[in-house]
């Protein structure tokens, strides 16, 4: 797929085919079943016909069952573990086997003898399959769009859910008919029956704060032996932004090496967009062998419509773009595998937003007659709030914290700052809950079994912040670049660890990732504890202001949604014309997700509408 003259990976299937649980049997799994050819592995017999890429799934057969593993899984002792393994996993422990292992990895278990399946995937889905049933026949693929079913019907919830997240969240795919795996969850089927259940469910132990510098020391090597072993390959590079999760992996990788690693960076040459400088601080720091790259609204152009495209699904995450180009360069020179920082602000505490969801949480300490009957009248209803500076930043604190959680988090909802029958077409409001996505992140928050905010928090940010969003950002822009990724900060081991420490030694006095911050304070620079977060943000609304095939690529996706009967074709004008300049940071992000949908329909369900009826 190439787009400006940009090349990229085709992001195909790795594992697709179709499962017949009524014909299962032992017969079909013997070794001669299974025939490698032009780079293909394929099983047919019995009701199976199974196809995946060599090297990019392990499998293995014995006593009539068949293991297919995606991913890197690890055995508990820390080592590459094989479908084999996985195999002997299973006939031990049945669909437990999973507990027993770490890493990435979605694998599949056909139990012969039971005439029944199982798939599961890890803790965080940094793998994951998706899955639509017809009949006692299961259809299967790494991704959504690659389900063998005959045709696949779009669903305008998901576009809609899509505009609230800005991703699909699982178990929901773009398509009515096919579903994914989530995090930590097991499918199991038979000819009668499937169902889903989870696997792995997040338990945090709060009360005990002993040995903080015992703690302190584990945490390190638990983080350097996590990143020598996702660093498995000789040609293994790392991101870099200049954050702690960041510097903190390059550093580790150059030490395990004993060498200066290779680190990518990528800039922006836009105000409040450029991090280079701290990712230069990190580099003189640990003596690492940097490439920087500063992508500008060119790449844009000629990166946008092929990365649109070759997800499973719209995907709208705007840093996947640098991130895309980071793996990119890395692999033009000649790096096989990349390590990403993800996860150490979910596991530890690094968002702004745990700070102020705790501040917001000690209004809701004060007496209930006190708040219902008093503050909140008063705050909605005084006039005086609103023109006093002072007392105007009360009564919004009054008017946020009176909101219960999670629903408080969304408060600054993109879409909640437009009116829907201005922003959305009759036809499409009227095949969607607009109370969908909300109803999906309380039942997320309520089932955290945590009894603090910040754990809670933590445990909402492990499905929509990681699993849905962060990981398949890195994961399909390194394969779209050709290159394996790690995931060092979110080995099973670290993550157990994270599970044992006291809120407080998390978000501490208002400080983020405070047990993270100090353990790492003779190792990170100083300048990169202090700072900010901030990561690869994308500043694609002020570039779009001020070029030209830019905004003529903007306006011409809108205008498409709208066209299809999404978008009001007014607020698609609005949105270019007025909206932009006002805030174009702001606004700019509504204008990127809209366009990357409308780019993905065009691409792959051109005939989709929303008319009325």
């Amino acid at each position: 797929m190439s787009a400006g003259g940009l090349t990229m990976n085709n992001g195909r299937w790795n594992l697709q085919g179709s499962i017949d649980l009524a014909r299962c049997t032992p017969q079909p799994l013997s070794v001669p079943a299974v025939v490698e050819q032009d780079g293909l592995y394929q099983l047919r017999g019995s009701g199976m016909e199974l196809r995946w890429r060599t090297g990019a799934v392990s499998h293995a057969q014995a006593h009539g069952l068949l293991a297919l593993v995606l991913g890197r899984p690890r055995s508990d002792a820390r080592k590459p573990l094989s479908a084999a393994q996985w195999l002997d996993l299973y006939r031990r422990h049945g669909e437990a086997a999973a507990l027993h292992v770490g890493g990435g990895f979605a694998a599949i278990v056909i139990d012969g003898p039971r005439q029944c399946l199982s798939v599961q995937v890890d803790r965080f889905a940094a793998q994951t399959l998706c899955y639509a049933r017809q009949g006692s026949t299961l259809l299967l693929s790494d991704r959504a769009m690659d389900v063998p079913l005959a045709a696949k019907t779009v669903d305008a919830q998901s576009l809609y859910d899509y505009l609230y997240f800005h991703v699909i969240p699982a178990p929901g795919t773009v398509f009515k008919d096919v579903s994914r795996l989530d995090a930590g969850m097991t499918l199991s089927a038979n000819a009668s029956n499937l169902s889903v259940t989870r696997w792995w469910q997040p338990r945090f132990e709060e009360g005990d704060a002993s040995d903080q510098p015992g703690r302190l020391r584990q945490f390190l090597a638990l983080v350097d032996e996590s990143v020598r072993e996702e660093a498995d390959e000789p040609a293994t590079a790392c991101f870099l932004s200049g954050g702690t999760d960041s510097s903190t992996v390059a550093g580790m990788l150059s030490r395990a090496r004993g060498t200066g690693a290779d680190c990518y960076s990528i800039g922006f040459e836009a105000e409040g967009y450029d991090e280079m400088e701290y990712a230069r601080i990190a580099v003189r720091h640990f003596d690492l062998k940097h490439h920087e790259y500063y992508v500008t609204p060119q790449d844009l152009l000629d990166a946008i419509p092929a990365l649109a495209t070759a997800f499973d699904q719209p995907f709208g995450n705007s840093s996947v773009l640098p991130t895309y180009y980071c793996a990119l360069r890395a692999r033009e020179d000649g790096h096989t595998r990349m390590l990403a920082g993800d996860g150490g602000d979910e596991l530890f505490g690094g968002n702004s937003r745990y700070a102020t969801q705790q501040l917001f949480e000690f209004y809701r300490c004060l007496p209930r007659s006190l708040r219902e009957s008093v503050l909140e009248p008063v705050a909605k209803g005084w006039g005086i709030f609103r023109t006093v500076p002072g007392l105007r930043q009360m009564g919004g604190y009054v008017r946020h914290s009176s909101v219960p959680m999670p629903d408080r988090m969304e408060t600054f909802n993109l879409l909640h700052r437009f009116d829907a029958e201005a922003f959305f077409q009759p036809g499409f409001r009227a095949r969607i809950d607009p109370f969908h996505a909300i109803a999906l992140q309380r039942e997320t928050y309520e089932q955290a079994s945590a009894p603090s905010l910040v754990n809670r928090m933590l445990a909402y940010d492990w499905k929509y912040t990681l699993a849905d969003s962060d990981l398949p950002k890195v994961r399909g822009a390194t394969a779209l670049a050709g290159v394996s990724v790690g995931f060092p900060l979110l080995s099973r081991q670290l993550t157990d660890f994270s599970l044992g420490l006291p809120p407080n030694w998390k978000v501490r006095r208002g400080v983020l990732r405070w047990f993270f911050k100090k353990a790492l304070s003779e190792f990170l620079p100083p300048q990169i504890i202090k700072k900010k977060k901030h990561g690869f943000g994308l500043p694609f609304g002020p570039w779009t202001l001020r070029t030209p095939k830019l905004h003529d690529m903007a306006r011409g996706a809108l205008e498409g949604a709208a066209r299809r009967g999404i978008l009001h074709p007014a607020m698609a004008h609005q949105l270019m014309k007025d909206r932009l300049p006002e805030a174009p940071g702001y606004y700019g992000e509504i204008i990127w997700i809209l366009m990357i949908m409308e780019y993905w329909l065009a691409a792959h369900a051109p005939d989709f509408e929303c008319r009325s009826e």
